[in-house]
């Protein structure tokens, strides 16, 4: 059962590479969707790791899947700078709504 861990840091990891092309692509939605995607992923994983732990033989492959979901990660986030700081402009000047 511990090498289906390895298949969700996988998913992940494809989860992230498609949010990437989506920013890449200007596609905000597609971002949020995968981004989505990627919350489910993760809560599952969470889930799982607390019944099994993955393998010895994964662990590496783990770090390596970690370190691109981090610079997937960092890409998105300067490719959505712009458009964060365009949308919290929009919002400039408008009465703050407390919730």
């Amino acid at each position: 059962m511990s090498h289906m861990l390895i298949d969700y840091y996988k998913a992940i990891e494809d989860s992230s590479a498609k949010m990437l092309e989506a920013a890449k692509l200007k596609d905000w939605d597609g971002v949020v969707r995968y981004e989505g995607a990627c919350a489910v992923l993760i809560e599952q994983l969470r889930f799982k790791s607390q019944e099994h732990e993955l393998l010895p033989e994964h662990r590496r492959e783990k770090t390596r899947i970690m370190q691109r979901i981090l610079r997937n990660d960092a890409q998105i986030r300067c490719l959505a700078e712009p458009w964060l700081a365009q949308f919290e402009h929009l919002f400039d000047g408008q009465p703050q709504m407390m919730h």
